[in-house]
């Protein structure tokens, strides 16, 4: 009750997004929903726990460096939601039917402090689309990246997409002698 009452604040609060009725959230949706809250809490506390210099560090030329993962974790917490006809906030630059947009987002130079604030209002809009998904809108047909699914089917693929970015971040970070800090 705690964690959705802070997510209908943080919502409401929060320029990005419209009042959501969470009491009407599918169950799945919101089990799917304290799953990235615990995923977005690691995601911060890594970025903010990486040394600025190793923000440009990759792993090999034509991989995505270390800022580039988070950014295009937040730059995907825009974009999957745009596929439920939620909108993408201007301010991103973003465009649903433009994937160069994407990689703009993502390759900016920004300091740490902008990239964890980027994350941070990014898994707000994210969830905040989420919640707005009903248990009658669960079947319905949704296509993204050219996969046809339906919208739990879609929910669970952002889902675990978060997953495989956070693995990729905790081994980028401990290739670079950074600890996560849920870990020591």
């Amino acid at each position: 009750m705690r964690k959705t009452l802070l997510l209908a604040a943080a919502v409401m609060a929060a320029p990005l997004c419209t009042t959501v009725a969470f009491a009407q959230t599918a169950p799945v949706v919101s089990e799917l929903i304290k799953d990235i809250d615990g995923v977005e809490k690691k995601f911060v506390a890594l970025a903010k726990a990486t040394p600025p210099e190793k923000l440009a560090w990759r792993p090999g030329t034509g991989v995505r460096s270390f800022g580039e993962v988070l950014l295009h974790v937040a730059s995907d917490n825009y974009f999957i939601p745009s596929s439920f006809g939620t909108a993408i906030p201007a301010s991103t630059g973003i465009k649903s039917d433009d994937f160069k947009t994407l990689t703009a987002y993502e390759t900016r130079k920004l300091t740490r402090e902008q990239i964890v604030s980027e994350l941070e209002k990014s898994f707000v809009h994210l969830k905040a689309s989420m919640a707005k998904t009903t248990a009658a809108q669960l079947d319905a047909p949704i296509s993204m990246f050219g996969m046809k699914s339906n919208a739990q089917g879609m929910w669970i693929l952002a889902t675990t997409h978060l997953h495989e970015h956070l693995g990729q971040a905790i081994a980028y970070a401990r290739m670079n002698g950074i600890v996560p800090p849920w870990s020591k």
